[in-house]
């Protein structure tokens, strides 16, 4: 397959993306091209890229099929940058385009890439995309195995020792993952180090580290308030005219929330800061399970905070209000 140049420069380029193929667009001239999802389509594309000057090339986040051509032209200094879906169905709902099609996809992205003018950012480097994706899988290998113990007590029998024997695979998958993510997590330098911050505090395990490492990516780059609400563990109002409600905690990551409760449960036995926040609380008659969730709210804030300070865990540090 041959990709020709064009002889003028474009701005905005939209990329629909599919197993099978990439349907490209060129907003400021309509000219649409397809070209295989494969090495070598994607190398004589990015090639012919290289030499337009492009501004934006915009395509949606799939999961997996768009990281062939979003890791070759990073390497190849393009600037392209990947949007929540999301994003172009509201961008297309508020503008009253219902057609759909891939090539229509794709000069809709283009478009929106000219119009809305999404904000470059810093994207993962192969290497930071390999520790995602594991990641990723040993969330997936937890999910499982939490669903055959939830198993493994409904059954009995011949039922309970299948449920048994596929729990013992996954727990050794899951430490061949492990095993897979430290070396890989060895290999680049911010991720060790924000990983041995993690683990240096008390109550903190693998466990909770990996899940922060892939699912919260700000945690150490925004203030205490927002993290707490991305987390679900901020309190908001319920009011109403002359009704004041009680305040509770909703939205934020649920998985996040979920495996930060359990280590918040092993902090109130072994970490002292948070061992001692929780006993004052439970002490003033809060409710344990208040209490519980003001001890999470105040463990992710200090581990925002020794993230964004590049600190280890220090006890007195801790102490200060967060």
């Amino acid at each position: 397959m041959t990709i020709s140049a064009q002889s003028e420069t474009v701005a905005n380029i939209g990329i629909d993306v599919g197993k099978e193929q990439l349907d490209v667009v060129w907003h400021e001239t309509g000219e649409h091209l397809v070209v295989e999802n494969a090495a070598k389509s994607i190398r004589l594309l990015v090639k012919r890229l290289v030499k337009e000057s492009v501004n934006r090339i915009v395509l949606e986040a799939t999961g997996r099929y768009e990281r062939a051509f979003v890791l070759a032209a990073l390497e190849a200094g393009l600037p392209v940058i990947v949007v929540n879906p999301l994003m172009v169905r509201r961008y297309a709902g508020a503008i009253g385009r219902l057609a759909k099609t891939d090539k229509l996809d794709a000069g809709l992205i283009a478009e929106f890439a000219a119009v809305i003018q999404p904000e470059l950012r810093v994207l993962a480097s192969a290497k930071t995309l390999q520790i995602k994706d594991l990641l990723l899988r040993r969330r997936q290998l937890m999910e499982m195995r939490t669903m055959e113990l939830n198993r493994q007590q409904q059954f009995a029998g011949a039922q309970a020792s299948s449920c048994k024997r596929v729990i013992v695979l996954l727990e050794k998958e899951v430490g061949l993952v492990e095993q897979l993510l430290d070396q890989a997590i060895e290999e680049v330098s911010e991720w060790k180090a924000r990983k041995e911050i993690l683990l240096s505090v008390p109550g903190v395990g693998p466990t909770l580290a990996y899940t922060l490492l892939g699912d919260m990516p700000e945690l150490g780059e925004l203030n205490q308030k927002q993290i707490a609400a991305l987390t679900g563990v901020a309190p908001f109002n319920r009011d109403s005219g002359s009704m004041r409600g009680k305040r509770r905690i909703h939205g934020g990551r649920a998985g996040v929330r979920t495996i930060l409760f359990m280590a918040t449960l092993s902090a109130t036995q072994h970490n002292p800061v948070i061992r001692a926040c929780y006993q004052r609380l439970v002490a003033a008659g809060k409710h344990k399970k208040v209490a519980l969730v003001a001890c999470m709210r105040k463990l992710i804030c200090i581990l925002n905070s020794m993230l964004k300070e590049g600190r280890s865990w220090d006890e007195k540090y801790a102490q200060k209000p967060a």
